[in-house]
């Protein structure tokens, strides 16, 4: 992602963080916002940002299990450095478009070629949107009143991100699975873009096309072939999401509440994520919020909502997008000072001495 992208996206994410600020404490005295925030016990803050830290851990081990079957032996530090990116440019561009090219971005320079990169991140995202819609409705099967709680608003936003969360899905199933038909569907698509005058050079967009749908095919091979990925994946980005989905219910245990099924925290959470993960603002910043204090108002109650919204986007938004700020610019900068060292000068194959035992490996 480019400078000027980055910084356009921090400032809109700035601007969109003083509105939502505004907005949620206009009526809310400092000194009352204090003294309720001075109740909350730390340990599970503690607790929320360690769940934090399995949510980009666990991704980690995924892009590592999926590079492993590709060929590659990536150490497991440097794809917990891959899934930090990802999470800050995710959360500084609209609807997280920045974080999946930054991974791939840091993959390639680490020699993973960008083909393998873009087809880790695909396998990725369909395993996680997968998960969030088998998340959603085991949800609304088991505690079909949480809907209800959402509200007219954020009900029409939650079936909005569940199309749109389908269509993503099926389209990547699609163009994996049904390659002739993803073929033929791409090329109207293309042919309609360029009678628009959207695409001008259709030639070259054609070949990026072919490349992008080969690309697609090799990840349906990946998982032919390896049988046991997918449950893998889908196991690992369960937990995942449990641990993110877990955030609001470590919140109403540092308020020192009770009352409420953690089912239900977790469930409404799920189902917040949902609806609001395919607006496009960077971070979902504003939508989260205003979700959280309408939905969570069943739990923490009018009086400690705000409070509640405001340590529990702490926990599991900004103050991991410094800490995933931080490790991108040490990976970064790692990368150009690797890049920078001069190459080692190749030593010349030692011989054997005379008289010495040669094991062959076997």
């Amino acid at each position: 992602m480019s400078k000027r992208k980055s910084c356009l996206g921090i400032a809109l994410m700035l601007g969109l963080m003083a509105l939502t600020g505004w907005m949620l404490f206009r009526d809310q005295p400092f000194s009352r916002l204090a003294g309720t925030l001075s109740q909350v016990r730390p340990g599970w803050i503690l607790l929320g940002l360690a769940l934090m830290l399995v949510f980009v851990g666990c991704e980690a081990l995924c892009s590592r299990l999926i590079l492993g079957r590709l060929g590659h032996r990536v150490p497991y530090h440097s794809c917990l450095g891959y899934s930090f990116a990802g999470f800050y440019f995710s959360s500084i561009t609209p609807s997280a478009t920045g974080g999946q090219p930054a991974q791939i971005y840091y993959m390639s320079k680490d020699g993973v070629p960008a083909a393998h990169g873009t087809l880790n991140m695909m396998l990725i995202a369909v395993c996680y949107q997968v998960t969030v819609l088998g998340y959603a409705l085991v949800v609304l099967f088991v505690q079909p009143g949480l809907l209800t709680n959402l509200g007219g608003g954020l009900g029409l936003l939650l079936v909005y991100g569940a199309v749109v969360n389908l269509a993503l899905t099926a389209g990547m199933l699609c163009l994996m699975f049904l390659p002739n038909a993803a073929r033929r569907l791409a090329r109207a698509v293309l042919a309609l873009l360029v009678k628009l005058h959207i695409v001008r050079s259709p030639d070259a967009a054609q070949e990026k096309l072919e490349h992008q749908l080969s690309e697609y095919r090799r990840g349906a091979d990946c998982v032919r072939h390896n049988p046991g990925l997918v449950p893998m994946l889908l196991a690992l980005t369960a937990l995942q999401l449990t641990a993110s989905f877990s955030v609001p219910l470590v919140v109403y245990q540092a308020f020192g509440l009770s009352g409420h099924s953690p089912f239900a925290l977790i469930g409404t959470q799920a189902l917040i994520t949902l609806a609001v993960a395919s607006l496009p603002l960077p971070g979902a910043v504003g939508a989260s919020e205003g979700g959280f204090v309408k939905a969570m108002a069943l739990f923490f109650g009018s009086g400690l909502v705000t409070p509640a919204v405001l340590v529990s986007r702490g926990i599991s938004f900004y103050a991991f997008l410094l800490v995933s700020g931080v490790v991108t610019l040490c990976v970064h900068l790692r990368r150009r000072r690797k890049e920078c060292l001069p190459a080692r000068p190749k030593l010349a194959p030692s011989l054997p001495r005379t008289g010495s035992k040669i094991i062959a490996d076997g």
